[in-house]
């Protein structure tokens, strides 16, 4: 089974190549955005917990998310594998999904990490608010905090990662098949 994190700051190209990894390497996508999404939409036990935290302004709880990932790779335990998008975000998801999948005899095999500039950042973010009309792409206050937040909150988890020797940078500025091509390099590295 080849479990893949996929990690970077907003803006630097997971989207765009999760998409391609999934077709290639036929991973089942794990994404909190999506999880939540569909929780909420169910109305499950836990959609309804993590509404009832997001309605009071505060961040879902590790183990509401962490019980969101669990069930969807309970789901799909005959899979070749997953790619983690959006998460772990924190130290402790990492080393809560890391107890989960050694529980199944599985392991997160590296975190690729899609290494841009801020500056680039900026730029992609501000391109894509002007056609995907997301408010929080539009406005430069807005990409400054959630870079700013990135490196705060979600770098730590590269240096778990690296600190078990399973980071694996991939420079994300270039054309999107020679970004691709650098990142199944380094995947062919994990196998």
């Amino acid at each position: 089974m080849l479990n893949i994190v996929l990690f970077g700051p907003p803006g630097a190209g997971k989207g765009t190549q999760s998409e391609k990894i999934i077709a290639k390497y036929k991973l089942v996508h794990i994404s909190t955005g999506d999880l939540f999404r569909k929780h909420l939409s169910e109305g499950t036990e836990l959609g309804l917990l993590a509404k009832k935290y997001m309605n009071e302004g505060h961040l879902v709880p590790d183990e509401v998310v962490i019980g969101m990932v669990k069930e969807k790779i309970n789901e799909n335990r005959m899979v070749s594998g997953f790619i983690f998008d959006g998460f772990p975000r924190t130290v402790p998801q990492a080393e809560a999904l890391e107890g989960f999948l050694k529980q199944i005899n599985a392991q997160i095999n590296g975190m690729v990490a899609l290494e841009v500039t801020e500056d680039e950042l900026r730029a992609r973010l501000l391109e894509r608010g002007k056609t995907s009309g997301r408010a929080d792409d539009q406005d430069m206050e807005k990409i400054n905090t959630r870079i700013q937040v990135y490196h705060n909150e979600t770098t730590p988890v590269a240096e778990y990662y690296k600190a078990k020797g399973k980071y694996h940078g991939v420079y994300g500025i270039g054309a999107i098949d020679e970004i691709f091509n650098n990142i199944c390099v380094e995947i062919e590295s994990l196998k």
